[in-house]
C-alpha cells in the first residue's frame, strides 16, 4: 500500500463532465455534475465556465454545501500579451470569477492564456510565438494580476499551461517562470497539458517546486498524441478524438507526480479534469468512480 499523500487534496471538475461552456446543449445540466461529483467520492469541485454553475452566491453555496462538497478555484481565460489595453477587461472578467469564488470559500484564481488557434474551429488567431515585448506584456500583466486579486479577493492566482496557447512547452513555461515573482504568481501544473506539449511534469515539480501552487490531474494517449502531433491537429479535435484518457491508460504515470507534489510539504489540491467535450451524458460518472478509486490506490 503507498504512503497516504496528506498534503494532496483530490476534486474534480465541470471539465471531466463534457463541460466546456457556461451555457451549451451538449453538456449535462449543472444539478447533475454536482449530484455526480458527490456520487463519484469528491469533496472539491471547481467552479467551470462562469454562469455553468449558478452564480449567486448564496444558492451556489447551499447546492455546494448540501452535496458536501466545497470550491478549490475559479477560472478565467486571458489575453494580457496584448499589452495594457487588454487590462480592463480582464479585471472586468477575473474579478466577476474571483468575488464569486472568494464567496464560496474558494482559495485560487485559476488563469489561462489565451489561445492562439481557435479551439473549436481551427482558426489561427495569433502567432504561436510571442515577440519580446508581448513576453513583458504576458509576464507583468500577469503579476499585476496576481497582486490586485490578492488585495482584492484574497485569492491566489496561478497561470494555467495550456495546449495552443503561448505558455505551453517547457520551454515557454520555464520562460514564464523565470520571468516573473514567485511572490506574486504561482502555476497550476496541467499534467496532460504539460505532457501534450512534451514537459516531463515529475521534472518540473522537482526543478520548480516553490513555483508550484496547483495540479489538475490529466493524461493524454500516447498513441492519439502523436497523430495529433504529426498532422497538427487542433486542441479541440484532438480532445474529440480521444486525446485525453481516464486514468491510468496514458501518460503521466500520475503516482509519481502525486509522490513528487507531496514531498514539496505543503498542501495542494489535485483536481482531475478529463476532457470529453462533447460527451455523452452517462459517461463521466463511471470513469470519475474509476478514476478516484484509482487515486486512492495512489494514496491520495
Amino acid at each position: 500500500m503507498p504512503a497516504a499523500l496528506d498534503r494532496i487534496r483530490v476534486g474534480s471538475a465541470p471539465d471531466s463532465w463534457g463541460v466546456w461552456f457556461p451555457d451549451d446543449p451538449r453538456q449535462v445540466p449543472w444539478e447533475r455534475f454536482l449530484d455526480e461529483v458527490a456520487e463519484a467520492g469528491y469533496e472539491w469541485i471547481e467552479l467551470g465556465p462562469y454562469g455553468y454553475l449558478p452564480t449567486d452566491p448564496a444558492r451556489l453555496a447551499d447546492e455546494v454545501a448540501r452535496r458536501g462538497l466545497r470550491v478549490s478555484a475559479g477560472t478565467v481565460f486571458c489575453g494580457l500579451h496584448r499589452g495594457p489595453s487588454e487590462w480592463d477587461a480582464t479585471w472586468e472578467q477575473a474579478g466577476r470569477v474571483a468575488a464569486l469564488a472568494r464567496a464560496v470559500d474558494a482559495t485560487h484564481l485559476v488563469v489561462i492564456p489565451s489561445f492562439w488557434r481557435d479551439d473549436r474551429t481551427a482558426e489561427i488567431l495569433e502567432p504561436p510565438e510571442l515577440t519580446g515585448e508581448q513576453w513583458t506584456h504576458l509576464t507583468r500583466g500577469m503579476e499585476r494580476l496576481g497582486r490586485e486579486v490578492r488585495e482584492t479577493y484574497g485569492l491566489e492566482v496561478v497561470v494555467h499551461p495550456h495546449a495552443d496557447t503561448h505558455i505551453d512547452t517547457e520551454e515557454h513555461v520555464e520562460r514564464f517562470l523565470d520571468s516573473t515573482d514567485p511572490a506574486l504568481v504561482g502555476l497550476c501544473l496541467d499534467t496532460g497539458h504539460y505532457a501534450y506539449c512534451g514537459g516531463d511534469s515529475v521534472e518540473l515539480i522537482e526543478t520548480y517546486g516553490e513555483r508550484i501552487g496547483y495540479l489538475h490531474l490529466k493524461q493524454v494517449d500516447p498513441e492519439i498524441l502523436a497523430d495529433v502531433r504529426a498532422n497538427g491537429v487542433p486542441f479541440g479535435p484532438a480532445v474529440q478524438r480521444g486525446v485525453m484518457c481516464e486514468p491510468p491508460s496514458g501518460v503521466p504515470e500520475l503516482g509519481p507526480v502525486l509522490t513528487a507534489a507531496q514531498r514539496l510539504g505543503v498542501d495542494l489540491f489535485a483536481i482531475v479534469e478529463q476532457d470529453m467535450y462533447p460527451c455523452a451524458p452517462d459517461a463521466p460518472l463511471p470513469i470519475a468512480v474509476r478514476t478516484r478509486r484509482f487515486l486512492r490506490s495512489c494514496g491520495a
